[in-house]
């Protein structure tokens, strides 16, 4: 369990899991799949296959792929991780509050820089990046709060609503972490 101000990361039970299942594929207005990869149809992806997916997922022995994020008593989002490059000690890592309510108060941050130093501070990895597209400005702006660098852009790869966006990927190296 990892304590912030606003926020509380831990290891997602099943239970937990159903949570995110339901406010990812089952929630009525889908506020959070607007900025989460609007781009591409929702899969079909059963809870059972979902629940299979992420239960127990470690990206190194102990270290977990995914956390939940807690405020005031509750989900309202998870953190999550996926091999890039084992080879190279290489991350993806992502954030998403799934609760509207909680937008704009700093706790995707929060959560986003939690999970970041645990990964860090529990594992050998060289490098942590993020993947988005250029109309999720809050993504790009938490990356930029935390210390993330644009290190890649590709133009209008992505439509949104039939508009095209850039794809955006951000990094930070563990030496500049430490530095920060």
């Amino acid at each position: 369990m990892i304590k912030g101000e606003k926020v509380t990361l831990r290891k997602a039970s099943v239970e937990d899991l159903k949570v995110c299942y339901y406010w990812e594929y089952e929630e009525e207005k889908q506020e959070a799949a607007k900025w989460n990869s609007p781009f591409a149809p929702p899969d079909k992806t059963s809870q059972a296959e979902f629940i299979e997916e992420w239960d127990g997922y470690e990206v190194f022995p102990e270290v977990s792929g995914i956390l939940i994020v807690e405020a005031d008593g509750e989900i309202i989002g998870e953190v999550d991780a996926d091999w890039i490059c084992k080879h190279n000690n290489w991350l993806e890592v992502g954030v998403v509050i799934y609760n509207p309510d909680y937008w704009g108060g700093g706790y995707g941050s929060e959560a986003f820089r939690l999970y970041i130093d645990y990964l860090f501070t529990n594992t050998e990895l060289h490098r942590l990046g993020i993947t988005t597209w250029s109309g999720n400005t809050r993504m790009i702006k938490t990356a930029e709060r935390i210390g993330m660098k644009e290190e890649a852009r590709i133009r209008q790869a992505r439509t949104v609503n039939g508009k095209y966006y850039d794809v955006v990927q951000m990094g930070i190296l563990r030496n500049e972490w430490e530095a920060i």
